[in-house]
């Protein structure tokens, strides 16, 4: 792939075409073939090295779900798809992924059973490694009782513990019941005095928290500004009505070949391949699938700044179907005007 060593090769080999009596687009042709081939191409050995880890991998996904999921969440970032496309796919595929809780959860993401899995603390954005070590010990000497039990005895910084309470790992404590309750709590001063005299106090307290519960799309926020991604319904599920004229991405594969349609999602991959010419392709996600778009060379270059820069698109255009390999032909694309849904992370030309 180093471009001084491949140039070199081409120059010996049109030598050796030439001197076979090659015809010269025939030496063209090939020449062409090997640089385009070098982009992406793979040495034997190396291509049987992947096909081993493709064939384990797939095992794992259909047999040993959960602990598939777990251990792509724990080894982040790789590949193509964020933890928060992990999370969804997986629990289309029947795995619950439950949230962070300082009573239960591990420092990594943990196999509760065969259909569940639970978050754990390196999900939270902002922890540092030394407070999740002594969270973890404090817990293990007895359970925490209540977020002053919680404060004292796992000293931490304060924007950790609001980063705890933000995505609901505070919600196990009796006295934060609620996302806005535990961001009330951890901001009361961290007292080291008598334990039952101060603990008895704070649950009188405890009533008189003047916040209201966060609505379903506060929660959904607060888990990408903490996690990067929510264990709750898929942030296009809160738009679905108004999307009354879109395919669902689970529903293209009921569309006949050439129909045209609409799509729309997050987007969460887009790739312009040195050997596409030109082409780019477009990834859209929401609650039930993966809907892949491929936009012209000429369409991308009028519309630029839409596919680059937009989280949540809307794209019409032809269904391809060939072989159950569905694609959509953009025609037309728009960005997906919501606000109130938080943007993800997409996996961008790489």
């Amino acid at each position: 792939r180093k471009l001084e060593r491949l140039m070199k090769v081409k120059a010996r080999l049109r030598v050796a075409l030439e001197r076979n009596k090659v015809s010269p687009p025939a030496v063209e042709a090939i020449i062409q073939a090997l640089g385009s081939f070098a982009l992406y191409g793979f040495p034997e050995s190396h291509a049987l090295s992947f096909a081993l880890i493709a064939y384990a991998r797939a095992w794992l996904k259909v047999h040993r779900s959960a602990e598939f999921c777990a251990g792509l969440l724990n080894n982040q970032p790789m590949g193509f798809y964020s933890r928060a496309t992990l999370v969804q796919d997986a629990k289309r595929h029947g795995i619950r992924v439950k949230p962070v809780c300082v009573l239960v959860s591990a420092a990594t993401c943990t196999v509760e059973d065969d259909t569940s899995v639970r978050l754990g603390f390196n999900q939270v954005k902002g922890l540092e490694t030394t407070s999740v070590e002594t969270l973890l010990r404090a817990r293990a000497e007895r359970p925490f009782d209540s977020a002053p039990d919680f404060m004292r005895r796992a000293p931490m910084s304060a924007n950790e513990r609001r980063a705890l309470a933000l995505v609901g790992a505070l919600n196990a404590l009796p006295d934060s019941s609620h996302r806005r309750e535990a961001l009330w709590r951890v901001e009361e001063p961290v007292e080291q005095g008598d334990l039952f005299s101060y603990a008895g106090a704070t649950l009188v307290d405890a009533e008189l928290s003047p916040l209201e519960t966060m609505t379903h799309l506060e929660r959904m926020q607060a888990d990408y500004a903490g996690l990067d991604l929510t264990t709750g319904i898929h942030p296009v599920a809160a738009l679905r009505a108004s999307l009354k004229d879109v395919w669902r991405a689970a529903d293209l594969r009921e569309a006949r070949n050439g129909l045209r349609v609409t799509i729309a999602g997050a987007v969460i991959c887009r790739q312009r391949p040195g050997t596409a010419k030109g082409f780019v392709f477009v990834s859209l996600e929401d609650e039930t699938g993966i809907a892949n778009a491929v936009v012209r060379p000429d369409l991308f270059e009028d519309m630029r700044m839409t596919v680059t820069q937009e989280p949540l698109l809307r794209i019409t255009g032809i269904v391809q179907n060939v072989d159950n390999v569905i694609h959509v032909k953009a025609e037309w694309i728009e960005a997906l005007q919501a606000d109130s849904v938080p943007r993800g992370v997409s996996h961008d030309f790489h």
